[in-house]
């Protein structure tokens, strides 16, 4: 019997930066170990700009009365009260443009106490993509952001929980958090929160977290915040962790194609898939993998330099970009490039690359003009660009 050989898979190195950021000075592999999916995490710090570069007030005072910003990148919440009629439409042709801050309204409500959510940051704010992006390529999940800015004395959600790993990070001001035990205990997408499932219990945790003070919830643990005499500013990084019962509903999912599971349900069971946990693993990679939405800040620049580039021209590989290459395909953020076998040296090179390099650097059999072609292919998909000091 011919026995194939495996394709050798080479992945882009994660970093642990975003994740030691929200972390430290509690060791990464003690949060893993003791507290990933299982309990709350409080870290307190004296370092009130630790997380002010990933969005200040004044970033988020320009978001709101400056850039026109639309629904759903926004929305205003009050705790137990209702919030409408904070947008408006704005005449353009041949269409208008709907769901816009209606500021003063806007302003109004928050003076009044409603907080300004701001939803998908990780798809608009490049501190926030850029904080997502390493994060997921360490801890293997999608990640996502949103910001809340509460006015003073105020509350903008109800006790809830959610339905993803949340890291807090207090940016200015104080809120006091208020934790309890899950209702329902690693909850999945669908479960949410609601009163049948039980009123929370005596809180478990009555903290109040500082700028610069990160505050980790796992999905399922209730918990409310109130603001202090402070407004407040705070970023939920949440993390969508791929379960198993997503893999077993996957793996059902492929059985459709089976005729024995078309049958009706008689004396002759076919036997279900096993849940291999390699092969999840694979499954979960290949999806993380390509369906990152791209990074490309600056990528306009990269464009017209690409006539410029010589063999001594300092390149780095993006850090945002999450990729693996498959013998001499390279797949990702949604693109599947194959290239010939014989440079699959010089790709395992830029692929596993941490750090800067010139195209005079590749391994393998390409010559320099060669290596101007791949590497000038690889700033155009925006899986490379010039590094900072030779931009």
């Amino acid at each position: 019997m011919t026995q194939t050989t495996p394709t050798r898979t080479t992945r882009t190195p994660p970093t642990s930066s975003s994740l030691e950021r929200a972390l430290a000075p509690v060791a990464i592999e003690r949060f893993l170990e003791e507290h990933w999916e299982r309990q709350p995490l409080v870290v307190t710090r004296e370092e009130q700009e630790r997380f002010a570069d990933l969005l200040s007030v004044g970033d988020v005072e320009r978001l709101v009365t400056e850039t026109a910003i639309r629904a759903p990148a926004f929305r205003l919440v009050k705790a137990g009260e209702s919030v409408a009629g904070y947008t408006t439409d704005l005449s353009w042709r041949p269409e208008p443009f709907t769901g816009v801050a209606d500021v003063r309204r806007v302003l109004d409500e928050w003076e009044r106490g409603a907080t300004i959510v701001l939803q998908g940051l990780h798809h608009s704010w490049l501190p926030l993509a850029r904080f997502c992006r390493l994060l997921e390529g360490y801890l293997g999940h999608p990640a996502q952001a949103n910001a809340y800015f509460t006015p003073r004395g105020s509350q903008g959600l109800p006790v809830h929980h959610d339905t993803h790993e949340v890291f807090t990070l207090q940016v200015s001001g104080e809120k006091r958090w208020l934790v309890y035990e899950p209702a329902l205990e690693l909850p999945l997408k669908t479960q949410r929160y609601r009163s049948a499932l039980g009123a929370p219990g005596d809180p478990v945790l009555d903290v109040t977290q500082r700028a610069g003070d990160t505050l980790y919830l796992p999905r399922g643990w209730l918990h409310q915040a109130l603001t202090s005499e402070t407004d407040s500013l705070h970023i939920t990084v949440g993390v969508n962790v791929r379960t198993w019962a997503d893999e077993a509903r996957a793996a059902l999912g492929a059985i459709e194609d089976d005729l024995a599971f078309r049958r009706g349900v008689g004396a002759d069971a076919p036997t279900l898939p096993d849940l291999d946990p390699e092969a999840a693993e694979r499954r979960a990679r290949r999806r993380l993998v390509w369906t990152r939405r791209p990074i490309l800040d600056g990528q306009l620049r990269e464009l017209r330099a690409l006539d410029d580039l010589s063999v001594e021209t300092e390149l780095v590989r993006r850090d945002t970009v999450i990729a693996d290459l498959h013998g001499a395909t390279l797949v990702f953020e949604g693109r599947e490039l194959t290239f010939p076998e014989r440079i699959r040296g010089e790709l395992e090179f830029l692929v596993a690359a941490d750090g800067a390099f010139r195209p005079r650097d590749l391994p393998g059999t390409l010559d320099d003009a060669g290596r101007l072609v791949l590497v000038r292919k690889l700033v155009r998909e925006g899986f490379l660009r010039r590094s900072a000091s030779a931009a």
